[in-house]
């Protein structure tokens, strides 16, 4: 999600920056620019910037600024695209800061891409959790390795598993996202029986559900404009997301599904509210429900 001008609470940013939908509230401080992989099919987040490490004098300044300026913080999430790709010591200088400047901070979060979180030892990983590091969020996009294949995701499911059950066993909370629609209208069944294999090797705290939306200057535009990947109607992302709630198996997962760029919203507690979002979708594919114009989905 955007970072809009009203929820800057930022000292200094570089282009446009973007947070979970969870962090509205929090003091965002960029620790990285960009995305380090920036390759992937779909996503036109961090084009117009060239990846790098921001130097932590400039970090700490941040965060010196934000405590004159804002006092008390209660959540601050670290931004860019993958910035656990630090080295563990320069996290742990940073939350140490975090800590001192904002005693009554609840909760520290992060980006992270696999490869971050399969680059730290486990132990790494429990340090920085002791020094504060509160919820990871990792995209996942699918459990189909050829649908990661097709967007360019790097990564393989195998990968994607590993990277989940070890931020799971450090002890932090993992909050994972898959994209409805990424497989288009070829492999929507694949992308839902597989997606809820891979999220339910993993057990994460949360997960979400956004709906692909096209970007221009992006790999997959392109292919949607020579007619060679056919994106879903509103109605086939409900089977979509239907079957993926009828397969998957995890205990005490928050789902959501009531993003911007989401036609309906959706959101309950698995395996307890399973049920009653099935019915919510078999009552929206009766037509009992509207769904979301789309001039006024968003990323």
């Amino acid at each position: 999600m955007k970072f809009t001008q009203l929820e800057m609470i930022i000292v200094r940013y570089e282009g446009m920056v973007y947070r979970p939908p969870s962090e509205a509230n929090s003091l965002i401080v960029q620790v990285t620019i960009g995305c380090s992989h920036n390759g992937c099919s779909f996503c036109s987040m961090y084009k117009e910037k060239r990846f790098r490490v921001r130097d932590l004098k400039d970090i700490i300044e941040d965060l010196e600024q934000a405590k004159l300026t804002y006092g008390v913080v209660k959540k601050v999430f670290l931004a860019d695209g993958d910035a656990l790709v630090l080295e563990t010591n320069k996290l742990k200088v940073i939350l140490s800061k975090v800590r001192e400047l904002f005693p009554q901070c609840e909760r520290v979060g992060i980006y992270a891409t696999a490869k971050d979180i399969l680059s730290k030892s486990l132990e790494e990983l429990k340090e920085l959790k002791d020094f504060g590091l509160g919820i990871v969020y990792l995209g996942v996009e699918s459990g189909s390795n050829e649908i990661l294949i097709s967007i360019n995701k790097g990564v393989t499911v195998n990968d994607m598993i590993m990277a989940g059950c070890k931020i799971k066993e450090s002890g932090v909370k993992l909050s994972t996202t898959l994209i409805s629609g990424i497989g288009g209208t070829k492999k929507t069944s694949e992308h839902a029986i597989e997606s809820a294999k891979l999220i339910s090797a993993i057990n994460p705290d949360y997960v979400g559900f956004l709906t692909l939306m096209l970007e221009p200057g992006t790999l997959i535009y392109e292919e949607v404009q020579k007619g060679r990947f056919n994106i879903l109607t509103p109605e086939e992302i409900m089977y979509e997301t239907r079957e993926f709630l009828q397969k998957v198996e995890v205990t005490n997962c928050i789902f959501r599904s009531n993003h911007a760029s989401n036609y309906m919203p959706l959101a309950g507690t698995l395996p307890q509210d399973k049920n009653q979002l099935l019915q919510h979708i078999d009552l929206a594919l009766k037509g009992k429900h509207r769904y979301k114009q789309e001039e006024y989905r968003r990323l």
